[in-house]
């Protein structure tokens, strides 16, 4: 809505210019400033009372989704005119346009039996007195509320910004508690907002880096449960694990291939770390290098092409990337500092990384060629930075220094805007966003 306002306005001042001038009109646009929407989202109608709790509840996650994109800005409930307005009513344009809404969320909720609910939703663009799309209708059990409303905030997120969705994912990472010297520290997952956080593992081995399925069904994790670390893969159906088969030695860094039909990840042999790729379904093993360096955190593109990773077999840790099926590798970073923990965008554009300079850590970005880099965070340690499914926001962790010091999961969108801190129930780390949900 704003580019439509920006745009027309360019349009009438150019038009004129070429006009004056007899020439062709050429419009760059290279720049800008975001300033959030402003939506209103009256509280969803109950139309009947066991929906009542609910339909306030929805509204609510709702407007966080939106809101905490840092892309729009909720216009409060005080300053309404037109009331009661629910998925099957007729806006009064003229009501909200006064009070500056450029789009109108219109919900309802009912009761469906057997513990069910229905969930509707309508999007209105004021100014336009027209709706942005067709209805939307959800039938969910009273328990999976929540995702209802995520999967309606993503509904307006795309037909708004025309962006891919992301809220109704999940994350999965290492919930973290006791003192610092004593961490215990737990796989879990979360909704990408913080709630509905669930435990995978009990709390009785040193556990690291939890990366989740395409598919949304299992996790790859580093366990250190028999001395040495060692890649675990969690089934959340069935809630079992079992020990990654086909490989030798310590082996750490695991990440599914786009496909999931793979696992690469890093295995040691001797004094030397190398990159090796497991098919799941045969077992055979595949090595991708052979340098004498320490060659670790590897991410595949993601059309499974290529990989991204750190390594420091030119003297210093830095980015490489390869033919997943091996080859020569070409170093991508060229700027000061230490860089690490690579991971390919889902877009295929970017790639996400840490970065270590001037005693500081970053989250930065750059395109896979390695140009265009840009730090969006700084901070006493930033880390293990992990991509949104639809490549618009990055979530990292972040910890404080001292004897105190606590890790905490942060979110922040790729232009370096809206930093924010992800609610967790205590410490948190390692996150790994999911592409799709498997319940």
């Amino acid at each position: 809505m704003i580019t439509r306002v920006l745009t027309i306005l360019f349009l009438v001042l150019g038009a004129v210019a070429a006009q004056a001038q007899n020439q062709p009109l050429r419009i760059t646009i290279d720049q800008g400033v975001v300033e959030p929407v402003p939506i209103a989202a009256p509280s969803f109608q109950a139309r009947d009372a066991g929906a009542q709790q609910l339909a306030g509840q929805i509204t609510q996650v709702v407007l966080a989704d939106l809101t905490n994109t840092g892309l729009f800005r909720e216009i409060p409930a005080s300053a309404f005119i037109q009331q009661g307005v629910g998925a099957d009513t007729q806006p009064t344009f003229a009501d909200w346009q006064v009070i500056n809404a450029q789009a109108l969320i219109a919900g309802s909720v009912s009761s469906a039996g057997g513990g069910r609910v229905t969930v509707e939703m309508r999007l209105w663009d004021i100014f336009a007195g027209r709706e942005i799309g067709q209805g939307v209708s959800l039938t969910v059990s009273n328990a999976a509320w929540r995702r209802a409303a995520h999967q309606v905030a993503d509904e307006v997120y795309t037909r708004l910004t025309g962006e891919q969705p992301y809220f109704d994912s999940q994350v999965v990472f290492v919930s973290e508690s006791g003192p610092k010297n004593q961490r215990v520290k737990r796989i879990a997952i979360m909704d990408q907002d913080g709630a509905n956080v669930r435990n995978i593992t009990n709390g009785s081995d040193l556990v690291l880096a939890p990366r989740i399925s395409p598919d949304g069904r299992q996790v790859l994790y580093t366990s250190y449960a028999t001395g040495a670390p060692q890649v675990y893969i969690h089934d959340l159906a069935t809630d079992q694990r079992r020990l990654l088969g086909g490989t030798q030695g310590m082996t750490f860094a695991p990440r599914f291939s786009p496909d999931g039909r793979r696992v690469i990840l890093s295995q040691t042999e001797g004094a030397n770390s190398d990159i090796f790729t497991l098919d799941l379904a045969t077992g055979s093993r595949n090595r991708l290098t052979r340098s004498p360096a320490i060659d670790t955190a590897p991410s595949y593109s993601p059309d499974g092409r290529q990989i991204v990773f750190e390594s420091d077999q030119g003297g210093s840790q830095q980015l490489y990337v390869m033919s997943a099926d091996g080859g020569a590798p070409r170093r991508i970073s060229r700027g000061e500092g230490l860089y690490g923990t690579p991971v390919w965008s889902p877009r295929g554009d970017k790639i996400a990384f840490t970065k270590q300079l001037g005693g500081r850590f970053h989250v930065g970005v750059m395109n896979v060629d390695g140009s265009g880099e840009q730090l969006l965070t700084a901070s006493f340690l930033d880390e293990g930075p992990t991509w949104s499914p639809n490549g618009r926001v990055l979530m990292f962790f972040r910890e404080t220094p001292g004897p105190l010091g606590a890790a905490s999961l942060v979110s922040v969108d790729v232009t370096g805007r809206n930093l924010r801190y992800v609610p967790t129930p205590g410490g948190a780390s390692d996150p790994n966003w999911s592409r799709q949900r498997s319940n």
